[in-house]
């Protein structure tokens, strides 16, 4: 692959985190990717915050199109460690009834310590318009880190299409070192069934021959695969280098290009072509599993 050759393929992985101090708080995200069929988005949210799911969901859906993605967000909010007149009594005595019933059944159990108790969930009462006060600083840290996972993701996606592009010459190599023996093989071929067939049925029967060699010959012909697999390497190459959401496409190809390179391991009639179809085999079986991690 040329150095300044500017790809924008994406893998789907990638990671992520950002933390940002506010007047009100310790706001922090972190978003990772895996690679998946489609787009899979899971965002965890302190109840606080959960209002703001549906904000969230949708910047993410904006600029991310296939994965597995799971974005968690946090909140501590200033008043929660400073003010003990925001503690939340009710949830304190549900809390409290619910570890001596575990206790009850539980003998054995470690009992809360009041530093559990002070990290439970709902514990603290925060301000019912803490939403509203942190969606926009939320959405906008989320553009922010979404932005640095694309670019986490670009930069992977340039080292697979590294990868792809290295063994698709490769394979290109084995097909042009193929294309000038192709007489000989079939030539070769023909030589040997015709001294078989003279063996067996001797010469008197020589239009036979070579009628039934014509047609076995052309069913071990390879130009057809040959040529369908240089059309297919080249639309590999020329998705790869267009970028964009490509992944499904290019995992496509690859089960094209491995019906081509099984039918030339069907057709070899010289080790030449056997060794050379295997290696293909191999070099499309590595691309297709480096492919499921392309958008």
């Amino acid at each position: 692959m040329q150095k300044n050759m500017a790809i924008s393929l994406h893998s789907m992985t990638g990671f992520a985190s950002e933390i940002r101090e506010l007047p009100y708080g310790t706001l922090s995200i972190d978003i990772k990717s895996v690679n998946h069929r489609f787009l899979d988005i899971q965002v965890r949210l302190p109840d606080t915050l959960r209002s703001l799911e549906s904000s969230f969901r949708e910047q993410i859906s904006k600029s991310l199109q296939r994965g597995k993605i799971d974005c968690r967000i946090d909140l501590r909010s200033r008043d929660q460690s400073t003010n003990l007149s925001l503690l939340n009594t009710t949830a304190l005595e549900e809390l409290r009834r619910a570890s001596a019933v575990v206790q009850e059944v539980f003998v054995d159990a470690t009992p809360l310590s009041v530093a559990d108790v002070l990290k439970w969930p709902g514990v603290f009462q925060v301000d019912s318009l803490t939403a509203e006060k942190v969606e926009s600083d939320a959405l906008s840290l989320l553009t922010q880190l979404l932005a640095d996972l694309n670019e986490s993701r670009k930069r992977e996606g340039a080292k697979l299409a590294s990868y792809l592009i290295e063994r698709i010459h490769i394979i290109q190599s084995i097909v042009n070192d193929l294309i000038p023996e192709v007489p000989n093989f079939v030539k070769q071929f023909e030589e040997r069934l015709k001294l078989r067939f003279q063996e067996a049925l001797g010469t008197e029967h020589e239009e036979r021959i070579y009628q039934e060699i014509a047609l076995m010959a052309a069913k071990v012909d390879i130009e057809e695969e040959i040529s369908r697999l240089n059309l297919h390497l080249d639309e590999t190459l020329r998705l790869i280098k267009a970028g964009g959401v490509t992944g499904k496409k290019l995992d496509f190809l690859m089960q094209e290009l491995n019906r081509e390179a099984n039918t030339l391991g069907s057709k070899a009639i010289v080790n030449k072509l056997s060794s050379g179809a295997l290696e293909m085999k191999i070099l499309i079986e590595q691309m297709r599993e480096q492919i499921q991690n392309i958008e």
